[in-house]
Order: C-alpha cells, then structure tokens, then sequence
C-alpha cells in the first residue's frame, strides 16, 4: 500500500513538472507582411514589450507574400499552444475577398486577442504629376482614365484596396502597379515611375519634408494630429470616404482560453505606457485596444466592409 502511495506521489510530482506555467519557452510571432511596412515596425516594438512581461524571448519573423496569406497560414496550421502569434492588420479581411481557394478561414480559425493600433493611409503625388490636390488628381484622372499609375505594396494589400475604393469613389479610375512590399513601391514613386499612392505616414514623412512627395490627404474620417495642415480625403472632394489600417494579434483557434487572455491583459498592460505609445505614433499608427470580443466584432464588420469595397470596386489580384 505504501508503495502505491509513493507511486501516486511520484506521478502527481512529474505531471506537475510537465505542466509549467506559460510561457515556459520562446514564442514565434509571424508577421506576414513586408519588413519596413506598416505592421513591422509596431509589431516589433510591441513583441520586445511582451518578450519583457512574459519573461521569453518573442522572436519575429515576415512572412509577406499573396497578401498576407502565406504567413497567415503558417500561423493558422500551427500547435493552437500560444507559442504562435500572428500580427496581422487590415489586409488579413481583404485577401479572402481577391484569393480563391484561400488555404484558412480568415475568421474561424483564428482567435482575435487584442486590437493593438488604428492609423491613416496618406494620399501622396510625385511633384512630377503637376496636381496640388485630391479635386486636381480627381480631374487629371477623369481626363485619363487608366492611365494615371498608382503603387501598393501588393496584390490584396489594403493600399490596393484603399486607392481603388478612392477611384470608385471618385469615378476617376487609376491604374494599380504592385510591387512586392512598400519599399519598392516608395523607390518608384519618388523616382516617378509611378505617381501616386496611399502610403503609410512613416515611409512618406521624409520624402514630403523634401518635397519628393506632395501629400494631399489621409485617409481616416479625423486629420493626423503630426500632419495638421493635411485636411482628409472626405474634406478635400470625397464625402463619405474613409479607409483605417489597423493592427492585432490573434491566435490559432484552439488555443486555451487563459492563454489568450494572459496576451490580451500584457498587451493592455503595453499599450498604457507613454513611451510605447510616442514609439507608435512615429511609426504612423495610435495605441489602441480592443478586447477579444470586441475585436472579433470589428473584424467581422471590416469583412464585411472589405467584401463590399471588392465587389463594388471589380478588384482583383492581377
């Protein structure tokens, strides 16, 4: 009997071992879009400030490639055990509108944790398109239509998606060039080789103090406080026109519920602090958090919204 006492003892001791608390070894966050984009920066900055409140080390990886979705995958097919993150933003409800045969449900098979950050697409020109502002692009357009190129970071990327729904709004069509991440896009632009594009504040702020790019509105419903004399798209001839990029986290579906509401509450813990909040607005974006249910239903209308915006704009990914 003693013996079987010990037994007992020696198995809850070892289940005991096995069962460490999390995380009790590093995490994986993929990010699945372009280094330098939008979601890299922040997403690097919140990943060293979880690294530090989980006590492991959160290495980050990009994975870009067919807007978004090859990254996403990766995440989407990986053990639902919180040691996979994705940081993905408005690009992971466009793709499943433009992708056939999307290998994931953009929805169902993730669990949405934490809304991170909202910002604004500027709307920028090279001087050498000789328009001061959205009414003067709105007309050369209209006068050439098609034959005004615009850049983006990709097919099914949300500057993709933004610059078409603004031509659709606009009825003065552009005419999309992707190019493979924001970097090669920014170099053709300012060289001019295309002339316009929605652009993140961070990779365009350098290039209009120069005066190599021309800004004539951002996107968002309220002005960029940084860019105050930049009134938004809807003050400068677009009534109604409104694009947010957006950034968050979520988990493989799957994932114990106490994991992700211990990233829910660390990142919450995160976005409060004044220097990671002045580190976000550098990089073109404002803390802000949504709780997992409250994210689950923004993503679900921004789907919606995005579905809208492909049917009504013919978008496709060429």
């Amino acid at each position: 009997m003693r013996l079987i006492s010990l037994f007992i003892l020696l198995l809850l001791f070892v289940g005991a071992g096995i069962a460490q608390p999390y995380p009790s070894r590093p995490i994986r966050m993929v990010i699945p879009l372009s280094p330098g984009g939008f979601a890299d920066v922040p997403g690097r900055i919140l990943a060293a400030r979880l690294s530090s409140a989980l006590g492991r080390q959160i290495y980050v990886e990009n994975k870009p490639g067919a807007g978004g979705t090859i990254g996403a995958d990766s995440i989407a097919k990986s053990a639902p055990d919180g040691y996979h993150i994705l940081f993905t933003g408005t690009p992971h409800v466009i793709s499943p509108w433009l992708y056939r045969n999307m290998p994931y449900d953009a929805l169902k098979d993730f669990i949405p944790v934490a809304l991170v950050a909202t910002g604004p697409y500027i709307l920028v020109v090279n001087p050498q398109l000789g328009v001061n502002s959205v009414r003067e692009l709105v007309a050369a357009a209209k006068a050439r239509p098609g034959m005004i190129d615009y850049a983006s970071s990709g097919n099914g990327s949300a500057q993709h998606l933004v610059t078409a729904l603004f031509g659709a709004m606009a009825g003065a069509p552009l005419n999309h060039v992707p190019y493979k991440g924001s970097g090669p896009a920014m170099q053709d632009l300012i060289s001019g080789q295309v002339k316009v594009s929605f652009a993140g504040i961070p990779n365009a702020l350098a290039h209009l103090k120069t005066g190599r790019l021309r800004a004539l509105a951002v996107s968002t419903s309220k002005r960029w406080p940084d860019l105050a004399e930049v009134p938004t798209v809807a003050e400068a001839g677009i009534p109604g026109f409104e694009a947010t990029l957006w950034l968050n986290l979520a988990v493989p579906v799957g994932t114990p519920s106490e994991i992700v509401q211990r990233l829910y509450h660390e990142t919450a813990k995160a976005l409060q602090e004044p220097e990671l909040q002045t580190s976000f607005r550098v990089s073109g974006v404002e803390a802000q958090l949504l709780a997992p249910q409250e994210l689950a239903a923004f993503m679900r209308a921004e789907y919606d919204k995005w579905g809208e915006v492909v049917r009504a704009t013919g978008a496709t990914v060429n």
